[in-house]
Formats: structure tokens, C-alpha cells, sequence
């Protein structure tokens, strides 16, 4: 059934709304933890999942873009759907679907997708459910959800043709998720972010919770596949936590996961620090700063606007200290691919410019006509298709000889990531 493509949206929730009061508003069945925000969306929900899991919880966790299979994007108890259970929850949906179409409200291929994660996680039942907005957050299809806590992670410029050309703009979107009696779980944000988050919550009567203020990373140390945390949460100190990612932005999503379970437990008594720990140390997120190979070392990361980019940027120097690094970049076409590349170029010794898998994905030529002139000729590789590409970064680094200290950087987009992910036969989702 054709359902148009993901990234052709209207901004309404009308459609949703009435498919799901069609299906007996599953998304009311069970309390939402509702995330939202630029950077770090993905991340923290499965840092979330992880806690909620840990105290003997069901969780549903719907999460967006994929990166190999449409199936990871819900997962219940950690594991995304089968493929007979998608397959079943589509079947046992389809026929509200044609009858929303048929009224004059013809479902697109997101909110789709959101009414079969909201479909399956009230039929498991799930004890929460885990939700990632897709774009932006007022009108995001998601927002039919009424989150318990809503999460909003670090904002900064991203989909500015859709969400507004400015951060208060792109805030003010996101800011839609936060609901009457929530309580608010803030990242660090830019002042200008903070303050139309924080008008917001006030219009609405939400309790806040702001990083850096109500709760935070109290220390931070690199550690063999990770980092050592101390953590202060709204309720307790929690402290030598290991979590196995990379970078201060993953301290972050942490404290914040820590911060919206402890909102969503009540009470004043902390969580127990064992607990936490137990957590936190087992859990991943494919495709962001994911060693994919050694000898030498791959690093895989979603990384597709300025404020990832940097953040992706400053946990490879932390974590790994290459001598030289290789890029193999994919990017989208309507990214702001000049940024990325200015970002880029002070790190990478030499960039290998490719495409991914997407129609949306701008050619190799084309990326090489940007980086040029900021690389020089002598540092840009292009080549078309991304699996000789990444053949290419590794050839690079292995020619500086095997203790020379090259690592491999492979970025620009979630679907680069799964692409890579895929060629080089990643484990897990």
C-alpha cells in the first residue's frame, strides 16, 4: 500500500487522531515517556529502555529513522517486532486504515507506522511505552501521545525547512510534546532554546527538571569501551556508572534516561544504584560512535547536522586519539552539507566522498564539488558507490602501516550508518 514516502508530511494531527480513536486510543493504554529534540533522541531512549527493563518492566520503544530494517523501530522487551508480528500488527490495523482513508483522511506512511507501534504495544500490553518523535514534536504524529514525561534532548539547527529557520522556532516545535501535569526533562540547552522550553512548561503547568540545575553528570572519565560516570539524578547520587558509548553528549542522554525514570517512578527514594549500573552497562546504540571494525579501527556514526557533528567530532578525539583519521561521507541532499564538511575538514586527513542508499542522498560528485574547495584535490577520494568507498577509507588506513594510529570514520547520515552497518555485517539493532 502506497503511503507516500517519510519525509512528506503534513502538519496535522487529524489523520492520527481519528485512526486511533478507531482502534480504541491504544496510546492511552499505558504510561508514555515521550522524547523529543535534535541530537540524542535515539540514544536516550534506549538508555530508558534499559532502566525501565531493569526494574522487571515490559517496554515498548518506538524509535525512528531505521537503520537496516524497518522492523527495529518497534521493539518490545528489547527485541524489534518478527517479521510475522509486523506483518500480523499491519493486518489487524489495515482495515481502520481504509476506513480513515475512505473519510477523507488518507493515512501517510509515518503515522502509519506510529498507529502499529501504539497498536502492538497496547496488545502485548506493555508496562511503558518508550516514544521518539519523528520530526519536530507539536505536530509530529506522536504527539497523540500524552507523554507522562516528555524528554526534549539538545536542539539545534535541523529540517529548518519544516520546523522553522531559527532555534526559538525549531523549540517551539519540539516544545509541543510537553503536556498539562508533565513533568519536563530538559537537556542543556542554548538559552534561547531553554527559554521557550521553559514558557512552555509554565503555560502548561509542567514540573521541570533542567540539566545542570535539578539534576546532572557530576564527573565523567574515558574508560576501556566507554566512560566511567557519577551522576546525580532528582533523587540521589548514583555513582561509578560504566556506560559502554562514547562522548560528554552520551553522559548526557544518560543523566537525562536517569532523570525521566526517576520522574516516572515517583516517590522521593532513589533508584537503587545496582540497578543503574546493571543498566547502563549493557546497553548500545548501533550506528552512534560504533567500533564496526579493529585493525584497522572503524568507527560508524549517524552524525547528519551541525550539533551531531560536533559532538561525534569531540568523542572520537576524547575516545580514541587517532594520529589520522579517514572520512567516508554520505550525506543527504537538503543537509547543511557546507557545515558538515567546515566541521569535517580540520579532523579528517583525507575524505573518501560517496553516496548511500537513499533517493534523498546527494551524489559523490556532487559532495566532492563541495569539499574541494575546503579539502584541496589531494584529500578527496570519490567514489560512487559506498561499499567500494569504504573498501577505499580502509585501504587508506591500512597503507599508513598497522601502528601508524589511522582510524576510520564513516558518517553524514543514519542511512550511511546502516548502510555501513550492513556491508560490514554489524551485529545487533
Amino acid at each position: 500500500m502506497d503511503r507516500g514516502v517519510e519525509w512528506d508530511f503534513e502538519p496535522t494531527l487529524d489523520r492520527i487522531a481519528a485512526l486511533l480513536d478507531l482502534l480504541g486510543s491504544p496510546q492511552r493504554a499505558y504510561p508514555v515517556i515521550h522524547i523529543a529534540g535534535t541530537n540524542g533522541k535515539t540514544s536516550t531512549a534506549r538508555l530508558v529502555e534499559a532502566l525501565l527493563r531493569e526494574r522487571n518492566l515490559r517496554v515498548g520503544r518506538f524509535t525512528s529513522p531505521h537503520l537496516i530494517s524497518m522492523r527495529e523501530r518497534i521493539t518490545v522487551d528489547g527485541q524489534p517486532l518478527t517479521e510475522e508480528r509486523f506483518a500480523e500488527v499491519y493486518e489487524e490495523i489495515a482495515p481502520y486504515v481504509e476506513l480513515n482513508d475512505t473519510q477523507g483522511r488518507r493515512i501517510q506512511f509515518f503515522e502509519l507506522l506510529t498507529a502499529m507501534a501504539f497498536a502492538a504495544f497496547a496488545d502485548t500490553p506493555v508496562d511503558v511505552a518508550v516514544v521518539e518523535a519523528g520530526m519536530g514534536g507539536s505536530w509530529d504524529a506522536t504527539n497523540v501521545a500524552d507523554g507522562t514525561v516528555a524528554v526534549i534532548t539538545p536542539i539545534s539547527l535541523d529540517h529548518t525547512d519544516r520546523l522553522g529557520p531559527d532555534i526559538p522556532s525549531i523549540a517551539g516545535e519540539k516544545a509541543g510534546i510537553i503536556k498539562p501535569g508533565a513533568t519536563a526533562v530538559l537537556a542543556q540547552q542554548t538559552l534561547e532554546a531553554a527559554e521557550v522550553l521553559m514558557r512552555r512548561a509554565a503555560e502548561v503547568g509542567a514540573v521541570v527538571a533542567r540539566e545542570g540545575l535539578e539534576f546532572g553528570v557530576l564527573a565523567r572519565e574515558v574508560a576501556m569501551g566507554g566512560q566511567l560516570l557519577t551522576l546525580r539524578g532528582l533523587k540521589g547520587v548514583y555513582e561509578e556508572v560504566y556506560l559502554p558509548l562514547y562522548g560528554a553528549h552520551q553522559a548526557g542522554n544518560a543523566v537525562c534516561a536517569l532523570a525521566a525514570v526517576e520522574a516516572l517512578t515517583g516517590g522521593d527514594e532513589p533508584l537503587d544504584v545496582e540497578l543503574v549500573r546493571q543498566a547502563f552497562a549493557q546497553v548500545s546504540s548501533p550506528g552512534r560512535m560504533e567500533v564496526v571494525r579493529r585493525d584497522p579501527t572503524v568507527v560508524v556514526d549517524a552524525a547528519h547536522n551541525p550539533g551531531g557533528m560536533e559532538a561525534t567530532l569531540e568523542a572520537l578525539h576524547e575516545a580514541f586519539g587517532f594520529a589520522k583519521v579517514v572520512g567516508v561521507v554520505a550525506v543527504m541532499a537538503d543537509k547543511d552539507v557546507d557545515t558538515l564538511l567546515d566541521l569535517l575538514e580540520p579532523v579528517l586527513d583525507e575524505i573518501v566522498v560517496t553516496r548511500n542508499s537513499s533517493p534523498r542522498s546527494m551524489t559523490a560528485q556532487e559532495l566532492a564539488a563541495r569539499a574541494v574547495p575546503l579539502f584541496g584535490e589531494e584529500r578527496v577520494r570519490v567514489v560512487e558507490r559506498l561499499d567500494e568507498a569504504i573498501d577505499t577509507g580502509i585501504a587508506l588506513a591500512d597503507a599508513e602501516g598497522e601502528f601508524s594510529g589511522t582510524g576510520v570514520l564513516i558518517t553524514g547520515s543514519v542511512v550511511t550508518a546502516g548502510d555501513a552497518r550492513h556491508l560490514l555485517k554489524a551485529d545487533g539493532v
